[in-house]
């Protein structure tokens, strides 16, 4: 096992892979980027399950299953509609995890939300994953970012199921319930960005 979590494409699908699991993946302002990033490496339709690019906020609702209410209250851009579409699509298509991606590429503010906020989900077999981002530089390069950041996302998902499971040596371990993690100043490209990723650990119901 790998000394530290997967943050491409690539070795995201072979971490996937050697733990036999699977991925599914919702997106809104990425607009199949995470998609085409799994797609482009060779053999992954063994562990890519498919994708929901959910563009329209009533899609969101309609197809992923994100709760009517929320969406008319807060909007799409919103860490809670990140978490019931990545729930969703791992839902819809049978997958091991979920992947989801909201926020606003600009160049407009959208929701009453300012260009570059971006919020993330990932859904597994032990919880939900969530990060908050505030990109800057751009249409382009926002929704450029916000595809490695899910990857990162995903990666760390993935790297600590495998962790929790096997151990480093190979024994079982467990980590205590509710526990959480939070990132602050991640520094790309000469721009401040801001992430905090909580990792709700309870068993699924």
């Amino acid at each position: 096992m790998s000394a530290q979590p997967p943050a491409d494409a690539g070795a995201v699908l072979a971490a996937l892979g050697e733990a036999g699991a699977t991925v599914a993946v919702a997106e809104s302002l990425t607009g199949g980027l995470l998609a085409a990033a799994f797609v482009a490496v060779p053999g992954a339709s063994r562990s890519f399950r498919g994708s929901v690019t959910a563009y329209a906020t009533e899609l969101k609702g309609t197809v992923l299953g994100v709760d009517a209410g929320l969406l008319a209250a807060r909007g799409a851009v919103d860490p809670q509609v990140a978490a019931e579409m990545a729930e969703g699509v791992r839902r819809l298509m049978g997958a091991d995890y979920g992947v989801a991606t909201t926020g606003v590429a600009g160049p407009e503010p959208q929701d009453g939300q300012p260009v570059g906020t971006v919020h993330l989900a990932v859904a597994g077999p032990e919880g939900l994953s969530l990060s908050s981002l505030r990109l800057s530089a751009g249409r382009a390069t926002i929704r450029r970012r916000t595809v490695e950041a899910a990857l990162e996302l995903l990666g760390e998902a993935v790297w600590n199921q495998r962790v929790r499971t096997t151990g480093p040596t190979g024994n079982r371990t467990s980590d205590a319930p509710g526990s959480s993690s939070v990132h602050t100043a991640n520094t790309r490209g000469g721009a401040m960005d801001t992430a905090q990723s909580e990792h709700d650990r309870a068993p699924r119901t």
